[in-house]
């Protein structure tokens, strides 16, 4: 089980823009990275055969940034239970002294690999990143 999700993302030169600080594609790239991890993290095997997700909406909050050579550490989570073939996500970034920088809500959607037609979620599947689960 792994309700929380954790990753350390550090800005490279190629990262920046002309404002000097992370552009924000990179931050949206970054909430796919985290996301993505978290899937082939808990997620159990049977499920990473059968099973992938796309995501449907981003709604992100930029509160701070960071410039080349610092790092964030970034948090995600899956707040409620799936709707159909829907499960939002939730991320923050957070810099050295623990402010958040980045914040998003994310929906995706899940497919079956076979098909590449949208499934119900079903418990099963989400159960090893809901809090109190067990495997």
């Amino acid at each position: 089980m792994i309700p929380r999700f954790t990753k350390n993302f550090t800005a490279q030169p190629h990262h920046i823009d002309e404002l000097g600080h992370v552009n924000n594609t990179v931050w949206v790239g970054w909430v796919q990275e985290i996301a993505t991890a978290h899937w082939d993290a808990a997620a159990r095997e049977e499920n990473h055969e059968r099973f992938f997700w796309v995501v449907i909406r981003h709604e992100i909050d930029y509160r701070g940034n960071v410039a080349a050579g610092e790092s964030v550490t970034g948090a995600t989570w899956i707040p409620d239970p799936p709707k159909g073939a829907k499960s939002d996500r939730l991320v923050e970034f957070r810099n050295s002294e623990g402010k958040v920088l980045v914040s998003a809500r994310t929906t995706w959607a899940m497919l079956d690999k076979e098909s590449q037609r949208l499934v119900r979620v079903r418990p099963d599947v989400m159960a090893p990143f809901q809090s109190g689960a067990s495997d």
